[in-house]
């Protein structure tokens, strides 16, 4: 079972204008082949269908870890599509429809997100192909699955630098610098249990993207702050056992910064889930949204 916490992984900066442009960008880090929605996938499913897993179970708890944080990646991904989609939002009451204005919207890169899904994100990649079930890698052989894994997160590494350097938003951007600090934690405990159990030095083994995040500024918070060397339980009393393969001060890959190996018992500390405002022009033209929230907030008082 899964407990949800109502926080972001990481704090997003509220973009100044939309830009569905740099939206339909960060879409490929949702659904595009090596996207968030492809790291869960792998890894929910793999951890659903696990082999063994009492007398393999520092590598069960490795992969359900990882796995229980992918649910994070997508809720952030998602949002910062979002507030990119809409900007601040547009309260402006009684628009007037017939003067077309979202006629911009036209000649923009993924306008489905705006005339079909309201300027939401969805499972899909910077060219508005859905994600389906063939990017999902589950084998039952746990180092074919590990090697997939180490493979997803270089790929997914690269693909986000490469986001990262068609973006001058502030909201993009930093979703691109957390992911990229997570995603060198995953690559590297996917290689370092590779590592554990075939004996393989796989730094030399494969080649691996050479990304220094010192390069990268939205990077450097979270790596003073040391979330490249924890992996997190999210509150749950399970999956210890991981600890097994993140400990002491090991490192599997060339570049890995150095520092001691953590199991987290809780949650990154994040931020709060903006508030999306609507747009009474896009969304409803002619209701009348003082009475909905009139409503929602009886509602609310109600449920305390």
């Amino acid at each position: 079972m899964f407990m949800r916490i109502d926080r972001l992984q990481a704090e997003l900066p509220q973009p100044k204008r939309p830009d569905p442009n740099a939206a339909a960008a960060l879409q490929e880090l949702l659904g595009g082949k090596y996207g968030e929605m492809s790291t869960l996938g792998n890894y929910m499913f793999q951890s659903f269908n696990f082999r063994d897993k009492s007398k393999l179970r520092p590598f069960y708890s490795l992969v359900s870890s990882i796995f229980m944080e992918e649910l994070g990646h997508v809720e952030l991904v998602s949002t910062g599509v979002s507030m990119l989609n809409n900007g601040p939002g547009d309260p402006t009451p009684d628009v007037d429809v017939s003067k077309a204005p979202f006629h911009d919207m036209q000649d923009v890169r993924l306008a489905g997100s705006f005339l079909s899904n309201g300027g939401g994100a969805m499972p899909m990649n910077a060219n508005g192909a859905s994600w389906n079930m063939d990017m999902v890698t589950t084998t039952g052989n746990i180092i074919i699955d590990l090697l997939h894994n180490f493979h997803l997160e270089c790929g997914a590494r690269i693909h986000k630098l490469r986001v990262y350097e068609t973006l001058k938003d502030p909201t993009g951007r930093e979703v691109c610098g957390y992911l990229l600090v997570r995603g060198s934690v995953h690559a590297h405990a996917y290689a370092l249990a590779l590592k554990k159990l075939t004996g393989v030095a796989i730094e030399q083994m494969l080649p691996t993207p050479n990304i220094n995040l010192d390069r990268i500024p939205e990077c450097q918070k979270y790596l003073q702050e040391g979330s490249h060397r924890r992996l997190y339980r999210f509150n749950s009393p399970d999956y210890a056992e991981a600890a097994g393969v993140w400990s002491n001060d090991e490192v599997a890959l060339p570049g890995d910064p150095p520092g001691k190996l953590e199991v987290v018992d809780g949650a990154p500390e994040g931020g709060k889930i903006p508030e999306l405002d609507g747009n009474y022009g896009a969304f409803a033209p002619n209701y009348k949204p003082e009475e909905i929230f009139e409503i929602a907030g009886k509602l609310y008082k109600k449920s305390r």
